[in-house]
């Protein structure tokens, strides 16, 4: 059977210049193994630095008590549950490149997937410091945990959706954890045997699961890989849909809807990929990885935030329809207090991100510039953090009795802890860049043969693109 009946002259290749399997392994490989640039460092000690300020503001309310925060009886939640919410999010993007797009065998995922699953895991870890601060006593939250304990009839309450939260969170990073590091076997193995130093060949050893590329290894991960990514796609539906329910079961105005859940999970996958997008153009700057983390991957991931900014922006006139339709004087004050009130600034900085700048990706031209999908990343990254913001904060400050309207205000320990969160993900992903291969290179290679195929060529050659170079000039 002859190449072309088999491979489309119309589907450009994933791998925009020709490399050898050799030659991707050192290019991937190459961040971990040469020492870094000071670009590097200039972002790592950045990073650090709020980071570090970060963990001296949870330290000194810790030790203080919650009274630091700008809370008050009306608004009993704001800056805390918005970061909590916010952060996992984030982490929706990771399990839905790698679990569902593994599922309906995506291949442009095989460039951003490993990078996305760590983001995964920066994410939640920064998102569940929240609740546990918000306790007011952190020291006693292992009491949330179901182990046999000796308080006798003490027990959490399990109607409440706080606790459903730490369930559906800590099997989501675990399942996370577990399909991330599965999904890096294969990669630990080809670092242990190009390993010069004997600690750490001795690391990546043990790592690695002894590893010896059989095809019966081969065989075996991949079934194993199949069935987390099976196990891992309900918990993108299931997570921020409990995480809804933190709002979506109570009886404020704004608040208990059913819409909560889908219109989570769509946020969630919203605000998830334009992380990614942003740490994608990052990488692929700063590693010189253009080749392998192509236009094409960013122009596939700002149509998917086309499709869930959409689903979004509906969401939001349904709230407001559903505010007007039910007749209730409350829910209609509250919508119209959140467009209109005291906070309404927030409220259409949220639209203006996360409704109108997302209609910019319509434009080719927009989503194949790395430049300005940066910039619009960071603009729906915002607009989603205010989001949460609008959604609290709002429906809280104004409620039954006018005689209890309070304004809220954030102190400089809540907008600390909040700066020393991103401190904490940014210094996790460098690393991780740094000590680990941030593409996986397995994937990348099985894409790679198409890239270097006569149709592959041909279907560059037609869209405009420069021929690909031969692997002697690549190099």
């Amino acid at each position: 059977m002859s190449e072309s009946t088999h491979l489309s002259s119309l589907r450009e290749p994933l791998v925009a210049e020709q490399r050898s399997l050799h030659q991707l392994t050192e290019e991937i490989c190459a961040p971990m193994e040469r020492r870094p640039g000071g670009l590097w460092w200039a972002a790592f000690l950045l990073a650090f630095a709020a980071l570090a300020m970060g963990v001296g503001m949870v330290a000194y309310q810790i030790k203080t008590g919650i009274g630091v925060w700008g809370l008050n009886k009306t608004v009993g939640w704001a800056f805390d549950i918005t970061n909590f919410v916010f952060w996992v999010g984030i982490g929706h993007a990771g399990t839905l490149i790698s679990a569902i797009l593994f599922l309906f065998r995506q291949k442009w995922r095989t460039s951003i997937n490993r990078a996305a699953e760590a983001m995964t895991l920066f994410a939640v870890t920064c998102a569940a410091i929240f609740p546990v601060i918000h306790m007011g006593r952190p020291w006693l939250a292992f009491w949330m945990l179901p182990y046999p304990n000796s308080r006798g009839s003490l027990w959490v309450n399990f109607r409440s959706p706080l606790l459903w939260d730490v369930f559906a969170i800590s099997t989501y990073f675990t399942i996370s954890a577990v399909f991330w590091y599965v999904g890096l076997v294969p990669d630990l193995a080809t670092v242990r045997d190009r390993a010069k130093s004997k600690l750490r060949r001795l690391v990546f050893s043990v790592l690695s699961l002894g590893w010896n590329g059989s095809s019966r290894t081969w065989s075996r991960y991949e079934t194993v890989y199949l069935l987390l990514a099976g196990l891992a796609t309900p918990l993108v539906v299931s997570v921020h849909t409990i995480v809804s329910m933190d709002f979506a079961t109570s009886v404020i105005p704004g608040w208990h809807a059913t819409l909560f859940p889908p219109y989570f999970v769509a946020g969630a996958i919203f605000s998830g990929f334009a992380m990614v997008l942003t740490l994608m153009v990052i990488t692929r700057k700063v590693f010189r990885l253009e080749h392998l983390i192509t236009r094409r991957h960013l122009e596939n991931m700002c149509k998917v935030i086309i499709v869930t900014g959409g689903i979004v922006g509906l969401a939001y006139g349904t709230e407001f329809f559903t505010a007007w339709y039910s007749g209730n004087l409350y829910e209609r004050f509250a919508f119209a207090n959140r467009a209109f009130g005291p906070y309404g600034w927030a409220y259409w900085v949220m639209v203006s991100c996360n409704v109108v700048a997302p209609q910019l990706f319509w434009f080719k031209r927009v989503r194949t510039t790395p430049a300005v999908i940066f910039l619009l990343s960071l603009a729906i990254n915002v607009g989603m953090w205010f989001e949460r913001f609008v959604i609290i904060v709002t429906s809280l400050h104004r409620d039954f009795l006018p005689s209890s309207w309070a304004m809220y205000t954030p102190t400089v320990i809540e907008v600390g802890t909040l700066i020393g969160t991103f401190g904490l993900f940014f210094t996790c992903f460098l690393l991780f860049a740094r000590l680990l291969p941030a593409l996986s290179i397995g994937e990348v290679k099985a894409v790679a043969a198409y890239a270097q195929s006569p149709v592959a060529q041909l279907a560059a050659a037609s869209s405009g693109e420069k021929k690909p170079k031969s692997g002697r000039a690549a190099a």
